[in-house]
């Protein structure tokens, strides 16, 4: 593993990179509270065939962290990645997960041409998610959480007690078995570096994703197919067991996608990548070596 930091729109950026600079490039995408770190095992399985790169976002880990919550609209991300991808040289294989979905979609949406492939685990297309917002039902109940998040000063309510809050909430109904006490350090330790942790909330409360309470009226339209599509090929990876992302918000996500496939891994939640490791690797090598992967549930 290769540690550097590079330049994008005049900011730092760290990256963690594995494999073959002279092979096909997977550009990583984690979710909140990771950072690149995250996909350390994956990458290391998958770097015999490919570059697998990893940054820390905006907010994140060692790269820049701006204190403001309008410099974490989606809009600007996804321009961090697009300038990343550019960076490497041009169209890439995206992978996200929960945060980094989002990023990943969106990168996907406005820049097609920089996104060959795309791969999402456990994380949520906009149009799916808003209708399961707009809807009164269990997702929006799973979702409050972000609420919390969105409020004044929950930065200093997760760090307390040596961030004993940031901890109960990443594993909140999950498994957290492969949560080592060294990888336990290594995120805390990014946590605890200045500003991280105003900057990974601030997506939070950049987003305008709706989130009502339960039983609360809503005005919010659905998201339309058009302006929204994704025109390449689509895979889902997802972990059944997931007790903050639920199967509903990715319901009719077939009709934002020209090419979707779908794999449900059951005996794992929202930390799939960490708990299934070999068998997401089968999964993406199925499914990356196809030469034009086809629909399929």
């Amino acid at each position: 593993m290769e540690s550097r930091t590079v330049t994008l729109g005049g900011q730092a950026f760290h990256l963690r990179e594995w494999g073959n600079r002279d092979a096909p490039v997977l550009l990583m995408l984690h979710g909140f509270p990771e950072f690149g770190g995250a996909w350390a095992e994956l990458a290391e399985r998958l770097s015999d065939t490919w570059r697998c790169v990893a940054p820390d976002q905006r907010g994140y880990g060692q790269s820049w962290a701006p204190p403001e919550v309008e410099a974490y609209r989606i809009s600007e991300l996804a321009g961090d990645m697009a300038a990343l991808a550019e960076h490497l040289g041009g169209r890439v294989t995206v992978i996200g997960h929960d945060w980094g979905a989002s990023v990943a979609y969106a990168l996907a949406i406005g820049r097609p041409d920089l996104v060959e492939r795309l791969v999402i685990l456990n994380g949520v297309h906009p149009g799916p998610m808003s209708a399961a917002m707009i809807r009164d039902g269990a997702q929006r109940r799973a979702s409050q959480y972000m609420r919390y998040l969105r409020s004044e000063g929950s930065e200093d309510r997760l760090a307390a007690n040596g961030f004993a809050s940031l901890l109960g909430l990443f594993a909140e109904g999950m498994d957290m078995s492969w949560m080592t006490p060294d990888k336990r350090e290594e995120y805390v330790a990014e946590w605890s570096r200045p500003g991280r942790l105003t900057g990974m909330v601030n997506w939070y409360r950049a987003t305008n994703l709706p989130v009502p309470e339960p039983g609360e009226p809503t005005d919010r339209q659905p998201v339309p197919v058009e302006g929204f599509r994704v025109s390449m090929p689509h895979l889902l990876i997802w972990g059944m067991g997931d007790k903050a992302l639920l199967p509903e918000a990715t319901e009719g996500l077939e009709a934002w996608c020209d090419t979707l496939t779908r794999v449900e891994v059951p005996d794992a939640d929202h930390w799939v990548i960490h708990q299934k490791t070999a068998q997401v690797e089968a999964i993406l090598r199925d499914w990356l070596e196809e030469p034009d992967p086809g629909s399929a549930t």
